[in-house]
């Protein structure tokens, strides 16, 4: 049995890594794709983990798949592709080290997955179905994700989404409110940005918005704020922390790092089942909710996604050594 299986795209990040004597910008190659980095963090924290996703049989799938096994993730249900290449992105970071996207990705081997792919033994087997929403920007995972995502529920599984928006992958923000929009009556946990929660709603504060999401089904809505730290709403009460003060450099799978970091707990809890999630105690939110800060926080002060992962003994000294961003306590329960 897995902790947790995940269902997406993994492809090629080229992170910024400093300059030429000329100025000319060099990039390193990192694994990326953010439910292929939830489950490197998952791992990392000692989880059992698999991957279901289609990428190019070239040179980048196959450093693909050597970098998740490295990380420990089970990459049997990682198909190669013959026809389509490894889909790429290009990162470019801010003076803060916030990044931005561009996809090399026009029938990217990642969008080709199709229901004959998937293993769903490894699904029937999970305790958390986790997926996103990049999966579902094209044709045929769109259907494949959506449908593998009903069966994992039927199974039993605790379904996880994160919509991930990418706006430059979508025809228009209307398709894709309506994309995301559609599956959130499967899940149990979902984790937004703040731009997400906007998207979905249509609310801008976190109380409004995060209860619009949460009246579609979920038991906990989780919002990410970047530098802000985050807020869950989880039954009939609100919790929300800062992030921790440590030197950011690169932003890269952050979010990723935080919720597998947040899953894991969610693991650890005893509450990990679609009944157990609807009463969690308000205890357990606030320790994963704590835990998950730091490690997201942690993840910025590194480059690039699946190598700027904490370990748990990193994310306990943040816990016990590292102070809040602002210096003070700014939170609530």
């Amino acid at each position: 049995m897995f902790d947790v299986v995940a269902l997406g795209e993994c492809l090629i990040d080229f992170t910024p890594s400093g300059m030429t004597g000329e100025g000319i910008p060099l990039y390193s190659q990192n694994p990326g794709g953010a439910p292929a980095n939830v489950l490197a963090m998952l791992s990392r924290l000692g989880c059992h983990t698999a991957f279901i996703g289609k990428v190019g049989d070239d040179p980048f799938g196959s450093f693909l798949r050597c970098r998740l096994e490295d990380a420990g993730i089970c990459c049997s249900g990682l198909s190669l592709d013959q026809r389509y290449l490894t889909s790429l992105a290009f990162v470019t970071l801010d003076a803060s080290g916030d990044r931005s996207f561009l996809f090399y990705r026009e029938q990217g081997a990642d969008l080709m997955l199709e229901d004959s792919d998937i293993d769903k033994d490894l699904i029937s087997g999970s305790r958390i179905f986790h997926f996103g929403s990049v999966s579902m920007t094209g044709e045929p995972s769109r259907t494949t994700t959506i449908d593998v995502a009903g069966y994992a529920r039927k199974a039993g599984a605790v379904i996880s989404f994160d919509p991930n928006y990418r706006a430059f992958l979508w025809k228009d923000p209307a398709d894709a409110e309506k994309v995301i929009s559609s599956v959130i009556p499967l899940c149990d946990i979902v984790k937004v940005s703040e731009e997400e929660m906007r998207l979905i709603s249509g609310r801008d504060g976190l109380e409004d918005g995060s209860a619009c999401i949460a009246d579609k089904g979920p038991s906990i809505v989780i919002v990410t704020r970047g530098p802000s730290g985050a807020f869950v709403r989880a039954g009939g009460y609100i919790a929300s922390f800062p992030a921790f003060d440590v030197r950011t450099i690169d932003t890269t799978g952050a979010g990723d790092a935080f919720y597998g970091a947040f899953l894991s707990r969610i693991l650890a809890s005893g509450y990990c089942s679609r009944g157990a999630l609807a009463s969690i105690s308000e205890d357990c939110i606030y320790d994963a909710l704590i835990y998950a800060n730091a490690a997201g926080s942690l993840a910025t002060a590194s480059y690039g996604a699946i190598p700027a992962m904490p370990s748990a003994d990193e994310i306990k000294d943040c816990i016990e050594n590292i102070g809040l961003l602002g210096g003070h306590d700014d939170y609530l329960r």
